[in-house]
């Protein structure tokens, strides 16, 4: 999706349930992202989504990818500058989030018109996190192997405008479950899923 992260409503329609924290904050809830959802249960909706689609377009986007994407071909500390006092414009974190997410795709988009890089909700990454080697690489991926602890990346509503970051990044165990913690899809063809 473009306009942001999986919603609550895109979840319920594949999985049949809500597992979300944050529900019932507003009355379009169904747009907020779903969050407390595993790296283990999103590979189960991503299963589910293909099998309803009929094919294998569907994946997490590896943190190369997820960077790449979220810089939309800028060099900069985020995709609109470097300068944090223009965040609130464009992420829901710290400062302006009250404590909860909020409905995908109400901030500025970046540059490719994706909504909610920065902020919001933490997003799950295919693979686990890797040493940087000096040098150019291309579309690099960290290990893959079943218990690896996955990259996170984007920072989410309760943190800092420092882990909002373009190139901020975390690992976590594939089990965890947070309120702050979501996803967003690829297509096969290597772009964000409208």
């Amino acid at each position: 999706r473009k306009d942001g992260n999986a919603p609550q409503s895109q979840w319920q329609a594949i999985m049949g349930q809500n597992p979300s924290h944050n529900k019932g904050w507003f009355r379009n809830t169904k747009d907020c992202p779903v969050e407390l959802v595993s790296w283990d249960n999103v590979q189960e909706f991503i299963q589910k989504l293909n099998e309803r689609e009929g094919g294998s377009a569907y994946r997490l986007p590896t943190e190369a990818q997820w960077e790449y994407a979220c810089r939309a071909g800028s060099s900069t500390i985020y995709h609109f500058g470097n300068g944090a006092s223009q965040l609130g414009e464009y992420a829901w974190y710290n400062e302006n989030a009250e404590a909860k997410t909020h409905p995908v795709g109400q901030k500025k988009p970046n540059a490719w018109g994706l909504h909610d890089m920065h902020g919001n909700v933490w997003e799950w990454c295919h693979d686990g996190r890797r040493d940087y080697e000096p040098g150019l690489a291309v579309d690099p991926v960290g290990p893959t192997d079943a218990g690896a602890d996955r990259v996170i990346r984007g920072g989410g509503w309760a943190d800092s405008a420092l882990l909002a970051r373009s190139a901020f990044r975390d690992a976590v165990p594939p089990g965890n479950r947070g309120d702050d913690l979501g996803f967003r899809c690829l297509s096969s063809g290597g772009h964000v899923a409208d």
